[in-house]
């Protein structure tokens, strides 16, 4: 006698990730999927009239209307995120958290594939005592809820996964899937270029797809869950997402590949005084934590989980694919 197919429950479904996702599953498994947004008319991805597709319209922060479909899931993948306002964002990022999880069924809940960010880690995946310390309300929830997850019940059923920066959907808006605030950006930042070449910066970072966010994150909710096996971690288990680390340089240098525009072979070193001389020309507003992100530099990880670490097969394992991919023009 087969088993019943899996009850996946997806927060933030009509976000870029969480559409991806959403889409992955569908096309891939038999999965029974309760999609949690607050606008269905954002979901483009998947058919909302799908019988196996059930909505759970509303806010994050108000989970009673959807208390017995919470209980039902199997498996949870936790993409919902608020940043901006002080108090929305621990509501949503902590004490949501919370309240879902103690609307879940112990009993039928197998898995929790939960979001947060990879800015809070060091490099060994510890957590950045500045993050508590410098970080934006967005950070410092993050911090916040990843300490509390490592004491909680369910902390052996969880996975943290830790996105990089996230490239998806289309430089102009189109497509199937919705833009995120890094390729959105893109377009803008192509109008930097002129001086970007001009300057050296001893900076790296790694980045992500969000299609190969959903392929990692769909591998773990289509295979049996496991108590955490990566050595030095807690009981929750800690998953960095990203390509290997590329430097500032090196991205500036594709970008003008790219767009076919032509690159000095030198350039000025962005020291702390230039930085600093720069933020007061361009009338850049930064924070604590800006600061700190510019005194860091380097935003690398070890290891790192691209969809390469699970037999899978990456999207845009290349900052030319990821240019592709959002349909950046070679010349402007």
């Amino acid at each position: 006698m087969s088993s019943a197919p899996a009850r996946i429950l997806i927060t933030g479904a009509s976000g870029c990730v969480g559409q991806h996702i959403a889409d992955l599953l569908y096309r891939e498994t038999d999965a029974q999927l309760l999609l949690w947004l607050r606008d269905p008319a954002k979901l483009t991805a998947v058919p909302s009239d799908d019988p196996r597709i059930t909505l759970l319209v509303g806010d994050l922060r108000d989970p009673e209307p959807h208390r017995a479909l919470i209980a039902s899931a199997t498996r949870i993948i936790h993409t919902a995120t608020a940043w901006g306002d002080p108090e929305r964002a621990q509501q949503v990022n902590v004490v949501a958290v919370k309240q879902m999880l103690a609307a879940a069924d112990p009993a039928v809940l197998e898995q929790v594939v939960y979001f947060s960010t990879a800015s809070i880690l060091n490099r060994d995946l510890e957590l950045l005592p500045e993050a508590m310390a410098y970080g934006t309300e967005y950070i410092q929830t993050k911090a916040q809820c990843l300490e509390q997850l490592e004491q909680h019940p369910l902390a052996t059923r969880i996975v943290a996964v830790f996105p990089t920066l996230v490239f998806g959907g289309r430089v102009d808006g189109g497509g199937r899937f919705p833009t995120s605030y890094l390729t959105a950006g893109l377009q803008e930042g192509t109008k930097w270029l002129w001086l970007a070449k001009w300057l050296r910066a001893d900076a790296s970072f790694h980045f992500i797809h969000a299609a190969d966010i959903a392929q990692v994150c769909v591998h773990l909710a289509t295979h049996p869950h496991q108590a955490n096996p990566e050595l030095g971690q807690g009981s929750v288990r800690r998953l960095v997402l990203g390509q290997p680390a590329v430097s500032v340089n090196e991205t500036v240098g594709r970008l003008c590949r790219w767009r076919r525009s032509w690159l000095p072979p030198v350039g000025i070193d962005l020291q702390g005084w230039l930085i600093e001389g720069l933020i007061k020309l361009l009338r850049i507003e930064v924070n604590a934590w800006d600061r700190f992100s510019i005194r860091q530099r380097h935003f690398i990880h070890e290891p790192i989980s691209p969809p390469e670490r699970f037999g899978l097969v990456s999207h845009a394992p290349t900052l030319e694919a990821v240019f592709e991919d959002a349909g950046l023009r070679h010349r402007g």
